[in-house]
C-alpha cells in the first residue's frame, strides 16, 4: 500500500501559513522545526501534522505562486478528505479565509476550495459514498 505522507511547500511566511493550516486541522501540531541552509540560502522550517502525515513548510520562498487561472506548469491544487466539510469551512471562514470557489454539484461528494496565504489552492472534500465509481463522478 502507498499513501501520501507529506507535502513540502516553500513559502515566504511560515507563521501565516501555520495559522491557515491550524484553522483547517485543529487536531494537528508542530511536530518538529529547525533551521538550516538550502543550496546556499538560510531557511527556517517546520513540520505541521499528526503522527502519520504532515505539511513541511520552509520560509525561503521568493516570488509569487503560479496564476491559478492560467496554464503555467506547476501545482494546480491539493486536496484533503474530511468527514465534516461544514466544520472545516466554518473554521476557515471564521479565521478570515474566504471561500475561493464552491465545488461541483455532485450527489456523492461535497467539495470546496480555499487559497492559503502563499497562494496554493487547497480543496476539502467530503464523500457520501464508499463506491469509487460514485465518488469520482464529474458533471
Amino acid at each position: 500500500m502507498l499513501h501520501l505522507e507529506h507535502i513540502n511547500l516553500t513559502v515566504a511566511d511560515v507563521p501565516a501559513m501555520l495559522k491557515f493550516y491550524q484553522a483547517a486541522f485543529p487536531h494537528w501540531h508542530v511536530r518538529t522545526s529547525g533551521s538550516g541552509e538550502w543550496y546556499g540560502k538560510p531557511r527556517n522550517w517546520l513540520h505541521f501534522g499528526d503522527d502519520f502525515q504532515y505539511i513541511a513548510l520552509s520560509d525561503n520562498g521568493e516570488g509569487e505562486n503560479r496564476d491559478l487561472t492560467g496554464h503555467q506548469v506547476g501545482l494546480a491544487h491539493f486536496a484533503f478528505v474530511t468527514d465534516n466539510i461544514d466544520a472545516v469551512t466554518n473554521r476557515l471562514t471564521a479565521a478570515g479565509y474566504p471561500v475561493a470557489k464552491q465545488g461541483a454539484d455532485e450527489p456523492y461528494r461535497n467539495n470546496i476550495y480555499f487559497i492559503d496565504p502563499s497562494g496554493f489552492e487547497v480543496e476539502f472534500v467530503q464523500y457520501h459514498s464508499d463506491v469509487p465509481g460514485e465518488r469520482n463522478l464529474s458533471s
